[in-house]
């Protein structure tokens, strides 16, 4: 059993920055690949970005050069630094592992 915590979301202005964070617990020897996905209304659920133990990332075209993942292993948490939001970013944002996933953190971008 996994648990996954996400927390940062909120009201951000077209061209602000948020940075979300996710929180996971339980048996770590399960945790390797972390992604942030996330679902607009009426859209589907999408990879935003994805991280490994190791560091490695991969990104979804559309946030490329705006968004940023990062982990910290010892805190078992993973960062989504999001930059130059746009009102097409606003999502409910999601983090996943494996088979679990958090509850969801809502991003509003909007002036």
């Amino acid at each position: 059993q996994v648990q996954l915590m996400e927390s940062g979301g909120g009201l951000v202005q077209p061209g602000g920055s948020l940075r979300l964070s996710c929180t996971y617990s339980g048996r770590d020897f399960f945790i390797n690949v972390v992604g942030w996905y996330r679902q607009a209304p009426g859209k589907e659920r999408e990879l935003v970005a994805s991280i490994d133990r190791a560091g490695a990332t991969v990104y979804v075209n559309s946030v490329l050069g705006r968004f940023t993942i990062s982990r910290d292993n010892a805190k078992n948490t993973v960062f989504l630094q999001m930059n130059s939001l746009a009102p097409s970013d606003t999502a409910v944002y999601y983090c996943k592992t494996a088979s679990w996933w958090g509850q969801g953190t809502q991003v509003t971008v909007s002036s």
